[in-house]
């Protein structure tokens, strides 16, 4: 899932603190915000954005692409349906410790009908140049610029370190997907770099992992496939087994989802892994992107 500056985004939980805060944010991004939800607040103004009592009001009056969940955890149920079957084809799920059947129940409406879920426990996604949905900083000139590395992330706070050290190289990014951390999940990885394979804008893709799970030895059988270059970062390589590291999917309990599984299954797909971030620029450069190959521009219309 991207977003562009064409879509239009309503922010459900816009009348909270973080909620309020981070409209003005993505706002700066040049995402276009046309409504908030809050159930009992209808009527007010947040930023100069209308406020209603749900989606469902919103919708009567605007059309709404994208959805951002500012809501607590017990909320956020009742707030992604609201979302879904109001008609909203991108949702984009911030809240962290949502119950695992509260989740799994959201995913089988999203996919009934037809709307794309990234989260939930995501720090959401950038496309520099375009607009920001969620809480990445992409109003920070020194962490994103509009280029052509696109990444994915299981961690919002790598992500961003990574992000900088894109910039500091001088390369910028086509594209920032922010996956989450948790288990259960609307985007995987493998999800996030089809998009940015099948996007003409992206040129390589940097992979920021973690142990736990799966998702990353999913990916490296697509990986193997492409033509693009990928290089990934896997987080927690050192950590003890059965020990939770951080998000709530990062627990290995056997080998596979284990840091030495995942960089043989990406170092077996043609993926180059590094060892720390600052590395990154190096590993891009011996794929033959350099920073002078970044392009700017507006993205097209991209899924």
């Amino acid at each position: 899932m991207l977003v562009t500056a064409d879509e239009t985004v309503i922010v459900q939980g816009i009348t909270g603190k973080q909620g309020s805060y981070w409209t003005e944010r993505m706002a700066d991004c040049g995402t276009r915000i046309v409504a908030g939800a809050s159930p009992g607040r209808g009527g007010r103004t947040v930023a100069g954005v209308p406020v209603y009592d749900s989606v469902t009001a919103a919708a009567s009056h605007h059309t709404l692409d994208v959805s951002v969940l500012f809501v607590p955890p017990l909320a956020a149920k009742n707030a992604a349906l609201d979302a879904i079957h109001a008609g909203v084809r991108k949702l984009v799920f911030l809240t962290e410790h949502v119950p695992y059947h509260d989740v799994m129940e959201i995913l089988a409406e999203a996919r009934d009908h037809g709307t794309q879920v990234l989260g939930p426990n995501t720090a959401g996604l950038v496309v520099p140049g375009q607009a920001s949905v969620g809480i990445m900083p992409g109003f920070a000139a020194n962490i994103f610029q509009p280029g052509n590395i696109g990444v994915v992330s299981r961690s919002g706070s790598l992500g961003t370190l990574i992000a900088l050290n894109l910039v500091s190289a001088g390369y910028g990014q086509s594209a920032f997907i922010g996956i989450g951390g948790d288990p259960v999940l609307g985007t995987t990885s493998l999800d996030a770099i089809r998009t940015l394979d099948n996007d003409p804008r992206t040129a390589a893709i940097v992979l920021v992992g973690e142990i736990g799970g799966s998702m990353e030895e999913d990916a490296a059988e697509y990986i193997a496939g492409m033509s693009k270059p990928v290089v990934a970062f896997i987080a927690g390589r050192s950590a003890p087994p059965d020990r939770r590291m951080g998000h709530a999917g990062a627990i290995v309990t056997g080998d596979r989802g284990s840091g030495g599984s995942k960089v043989t299954a990406l170092t077996n797909a043609g993926a180059t892994v590094i060892d720390v971030p600052s590395q990154l620029a190096d590993a891009l450069q011996q794929h033959g992107i350099s920073p002078a190959s970044v392009t700017g521009g507006r993205v097209g219309a991209i899924l």
